[in-house]
């Protein structure tokens, strides 16, 4: 299972979590809405957990690219240094989404 797909799933439990709860308030069922604020909280845990995987896998790409530009630039290698830059800026995009 991806990322993304842990964190839509975090998404959708936080959200379940949030109407039960809202119901459980409503009713009067103190027990409902506490089952309620939990899930919601379990979805935000999950939530956070792949935005956290996203965000270390952006700084490993990050870091990868940084030395490949390097080392393109002093190899004197063109190709190799804008193949690096690209993939460092792709890193840091990813850990920007995920903050």
């Amino acid at each position: 299972m991806g990322t993304q797909q842990k964190r839509g799933e975090g998404a959708a439990e936080k959200i379940g979590g949030k109407i039960k709860g809202a119901v459980g308030a409503a009713i009067g069922n103190e027990q409902m809405e506490a089952e309620g604020k939990a899930k919601e909280l379990e979805g935000k845990a999950k939530e956070e957990a792949a935005k956290g995987a996203e965000r270390t896998k952006g700084k490993v790409e990050e870091a990868l690219g940084a030395a490949k530009n390097r080392t393109g630039a002093v190899l004197g290698n063109e190709q190799m240094e804008a193949e690096g830059k690209a993939k460092e800026l792709k890193g840091e995009s990813r850990q920007d989404l995920n903050r």
